[in-house]
């Protein structure tokens, strides 16, 4: 029994002892804490002086004009979307555009529908010549949309189409100016219209390879009910035959003997032989479609005008387009022999290129 509470005892020692340790232990690790905390407070202290920028002059940022982003808003209509971003990585000055509707510039206090478009040129840029796509915007000076329509005509598609914009998710929307985007948009007496697409990039490759060419062969579409459309009275065809390889080619109807073309296209090895008669029905119907669609043509505008309001003549008459191209800078490649008057197939020609 006597050895028994020895033992006894001798735990009751071991076990203040084991106490005794963990007192100090728990003490240390609290003591080690408290130095690491006082280690990282004085840490941020230290970063935050050293952060913390010396005196001196006061920064100034310069403010942003009005119009600013404009010409970047109109959607560059027929651009192929992986151009988009070579195009706006550049900083274009289109301050000219902008004075534009300023007191006393071409498009001040008037109603105004923009679109964007971009033009492949051979530039010299940082020491080096390339191909650059030069933006340019046409400023439609009219007081109603100039069409609701999109062209969509390549070399590559024999038949033209003349489509609503929203099929191709385009629209005319208010250009907002920097001062007024604060304000609720159906209170504003918007006076710059842009041509919009709503189509998102990251969505493209959802979409089928046709669909997405479509875009590059956009074409903003205008109809002028005053002047025969050259396409109306030309002669030309382009006969695209489905071959393989395929032959494209332009026939004139007027100017060009059926026989003696394809002959010619023979003996340029471009034509076989053995297809000669089935290439010359296909040859003789595209004229006649395109004879076809230049009669209707013609029909279209004469019952156009029959119906057409004064009101609408008149603003037919005297709708203006301005084409603006960018204001030359030293960050900027000199573009001055590429500007053309030149819009698309539709517009024809601007009456001003500024």
């Amino acid at each position: 029994m006597r050895k028994r509470e020895k033992r006894t005892a001798s735990q009751r020692g071991g076990g203040g002892e084991t106490q005794s340790s963990s007192q100090a232990a728990a003490a240390a690790a609290a003591e080690q804490e408290q130095q690491q905390s006082t280690k990282t407070t004085t840490a941020r202290a230290n970063k935050r002086v050293k952060a913390a920028k010396p005196d001196g002059d006061p920064e100034y940022f310069e403010d942003k004009r009005n119009l600013e982003d404009l010409w970047k808003a109109a959607f560059p209509v027929g651009t192929e979307w992986d151009q988009l971003d070579t195009v706006y990585q550049i900083s274009w000055d289109f301050s000219n555009l902008e004075n534009a509707f300023e007191e006393g510039g071409k498009l001040y206090g008037k109603k105004v529908y923009l679109f964007g478009c971009t033009e492949p040129q051979l530039v010299f840029y940082k020491g080096q010549s390339k191909i650059m796509y030069i933006p340019a915007i046409v400023a439609v000076v009219s007081p109603f949309p100039p069409s609701d329509k999109i062209g969509i005509k390549s070399v590559q598609r024999e038949v033209e189409e003349i489509i609503p914009m929203k099929q191709m998710k385009m629209d005319w929307v208010p250009y907002i100016p920097l001062e007024n985007r604060a304000s609720r948009v159906d209170r504003l007496k918007s006076q710059i219209f842009i041509l919009s697409c709503t189509q998102r990039r990251a969505a493209l490759k959802h979409l089928k390879i046709d669909r997405v060419k479509q875009y590059e062969y956009c074409l903003p579409y205008f109809y002028q009910p005053f002047k025969e459309d050259e396409f109306e009275q030309s002669t030309e065809v382009t006969v695209m035959y489905p071959v393989e390889p395929p032959v494209v080619c332009e026939f004139d109807w007027e100017l060009d003997e059926l026989e003696e073309f394809t002959d010619n296209l023979i003996k340029e090895e471009i034509l076989s032989e053995d297809k000669k008669d089935d290439f010359k029905e296909h040859l003789k119907k595209t004229v006649r479609e395109a004879k076809k669609a230049n009669r209707e043509a013609r029909e279209a505008r004469k019952k156009a005008l029959e119906e057409m309001s004064e009101e609408a003549k008149a603003a037919f008459q005297s709708m203006k387009f301005y084409k603006f191209y960018p204001v030359q800078t030293p960050e900027t490649p000199d573009i001055s022999n590429c500007k053309a008057p030149f819009i698309n197939r539709y517009y024809g020609k601007a009456h001003e290129v500024l």
